[in-house]
């Protein structure tokens, strides 16, 4: 790393501690050259995920997106925006450990659907009316026969069985 002050390629690490956060590393680093003291941060490089689209196309994952969707679903009910907003990171952190750089689409509803349907069953049907499509009101029906014969399950109790 270049010293700021003369330009000098070598430099010495004094002290190296985590950051206040825990999610980089603070160096104290000396310049070889003139004796000057600077500070430095590192941090983990993450990986840019993409989302599929359906017509082919690829974009980035959105946090924001994930989380206005998710509100709009939730509009006037009793769901906090801070529930929200946990959901999407909880969604966000299964998607980064499944090392992945691609996602179709398809996958990205059905999670976003799955913690809906943990936080609130009206936002679960009203997201899934705009992600599926729904065309008529035997779809909407359809739906909420099938959400009364599944079991609504804790987001505290993780799921040990996957069908």
């Amino acid at each position: 790393m270049y010293c700021s002050k003369c330009g000098v390629l070598e430099d010495k690490v004094i002290d190296s501690r985590p950051s206040k956060d825990g999610k980089s590393i603070r160096r104290r680093r000396e310049c070889v050259g003139c004796g000057y003291r600077y500070t430095t941060y590192e941090e983990i490089e993450h990986t840019e995920l993409r989302v599929l689209k359906r017509d082919g196309r690829s974009e980035p994952l959105d946090r924001h997106k994930i989380i206005g969707g998710m509100m709009k679903a939730c509009e006037k009910r009793p769901v906090s925006r801070t529930d929200v907003e946990r959901a999407a990171e909880e969604i966000l952190a299964d998607f980064e450990s499944g090392f992945e750089r691609e996602l179709p689409s398809h996958v990205v509803g059905a999670k976003v659907m799955e913690k809906l349907h943990a936080l609130d069953e009206v936002a679960y049907v009203r997201y899934a009316s705009v992600y599926r499509q729904f065309q008529d009101i035997g779809e909407f029906i359809d739906e909420i026969q099938l959400l009364g014969r599944r079991p609504k399950r804790s987001v505290l109790q993780p799921e040990l069985f996957k069908a």
